[in-house]
């Protein structure tokens, strides 16, 4: 068989060869205008006809560290020429330890025993199932229940994606596996039970304490929880809903998990939210940021005394049975070990305080100016604004396409990159952005806004 040719890159916008790829949009409609990425650097993204973008949300909260950074593409060379694979059924690789061993002295109280994959998906996976062999192994099969929340996304594989409540992307794939509750979520700005900020009494957080009764503690291994919710439109809680849940898990002898693909290595000031809020979870599962983009590496984190569950003689304890083929990879983790150095060594957490409070500054005077903003959430550099029609009556635009929609596509036209949705558009940008990166960028969300508000 003859070695096939490679088309062009110019060649790759055509239909033609769009036909074989999937995409995450509607493959007709996103094929009438493909964005296809060929260069990046810094904050910046080049596509294949040069237009040059400002990458405000860090590709999807991942590249922590800028794009082009020196000393993760030196480490992911020298790692190339040492080991580039170790056999994950046998056992792992120094650099897969050392990198642990630093996630162990940088992560909150004492969760120091990691799990490493390679996606999200996998390590919000592996804590659902870590939570139910971990009381299996202790004599209490029967707590198997994962409460999650309505608006959440923790995953793409059937257990992860079981936890999400997002109706568009679980009922294509449904039936899926049994186990999972659902609460709401903290949506402070628009509350499910009809409360404001003066009469409130946390309820958000007070009724997973009665669904956990309702449910039976005796059945129920772990809440999973995002701390500050993505897909919802950047929800923040209250500040003592975190807590509260901190003490029904251990009332009910509960495992509580944090969803950090996101928030995790730096996103809201703090290495991780969990710190930000003053809350150490039994596990925290965290990913994107943690490599900077540059390979797929993620981490599941448990505190030792969880880990210590599974060491015991093979006959009665089979250890924690989860694994995949990339888990623990050297690249991966030499890769993991630059990022991390980096954001410690250049104090980018002091730089995503800093630039977050100018971003959020910048949401602020546009809210002023343009009357149409109903409300700025989020921490560090991971904020986004919600778009009302009515501030007093908190009315929304028309949900189709949406003014998130509208504004974000013609920020793309401008050469910004942000999260849009509907009713609201989010911002991520790396952690060792500038001042006056985010100046470009809000002067270019500004110009957006004001074009779709003037058509």
């Amino acid at each position: 068989m003859s070695m096939p040719e490679l088309i062009s890159t110019a060649a790759t916008m055509q239909e033609g060869a769009l036909r074989h790829i999937f995409v995450r949009d509607q493959m007709a409609e996103w094929s009438k205008q493909p964005l296809i990425m060929a260069k990046a650097d810094g904050v910046l993204y080049w596509d294949v006809n040069g237009k040059r973008y400002l990458d405000g949300i860090s590709g999807i909260y991942t590249v922590s560290v800028g794009h082009n950074n020196r000393r993760v593409i030196d480490a992911i060379k020298a790692q190339y020429d040492i080991l580039h694979f170790s056999p994950p059924m046998h056992g792992t690789n120094p650099v897969a330890i050392q990198l642990a061993n630093l996630i162990a002295q940088i992560a909150p109280g004492d969760l120091s025993t990691v799990k490493f994959e390679s996606a999200g998906s996998e390590v919000t996976e592996a804590a659902i199932k870590l939570a139910r062999q971990y009381h299996r192994l202790r004599g209490n099969a029967g707590k198997y229940k994962i409460i999650s929340r309505y608006q959440s996304w923790h995953g793409s594989t059937m257990g992860s994606l079981a936890a999400s409540g997002l109706k568009s992307r679980k009922t294509v794939n449904e039936p899926l596996p049994a186990g999972f509750i659902k609460v709401f979520p903290p949506t402070c700005y628009r509350c499910p039970f009809g409360k404001d900020s003066q009469n409130c009494g946390t309820v958000c957080a007070t009724i997973v304490d009665s669904v956990i009764e309702m449910e039976d503690p005796a059945t129920v291994a772990a809440i999973m929880v995002e701390p500050i919710g993505h897909t919802g439109g950047i929800i923040d809680p209250p500040e003592i809903y975190l807590k509260l849940l901190r003490e029904y898990c251990d009332k009910h002898d509960i495992l509580l998990i944090f969803d950090e693909i996101i928030t995790g290595v730096g996103r809201t000031g703090q290495m991780f939210a969990a710190q930000t809020f003053g809350v150490t979870p039994d596990v925290i599962c965290t990913g994107k940021g943690l490599s900077g983009g540059y390979t797929p590496l993620s981490a599941m984190i448990c505190k030792q005394s969880i880990a210590d569950q599974f060491w015991g003689p093979i006959d009665k304890n089979p250890g924690f049975v989860e694994g995949h083929t990339f888990e623990g990879n050297p690249i991966s983790c030499a890769v993991g070990i630059a990022v991390l150095r980096e954001i410690l060594e250049q104090d980018l957490l002091a730089n995503c305080r800093q630039q977050g409070a100018r971003l959020k500054a910048g949401f602020e005077r546009i809210a002023e100016k343009t009357g149409i903003v109903g409300d700025i959430r989020g921490k560090g550099l991971f904020l986004g604004m919600e778009f009302v029609s009515d501030k007093k009556t908190k009315a929304q635009f028309p949900a189709t396409p949406g003014i998130g929609v509208r504004i974000g596509r013609r920020a793309l036209e401008n050469g910004l990159l942000c999260r849009f949705d509907p009713h609201w558009i989010a911002f991520g940008p790396a952690l060792n952005v500038t001042a006056e990166q985010i100046d470009e960028m809000l002067a270019v969300l500004e110009k957006s806004i004001d074009e779709v508000l003037a058509s």
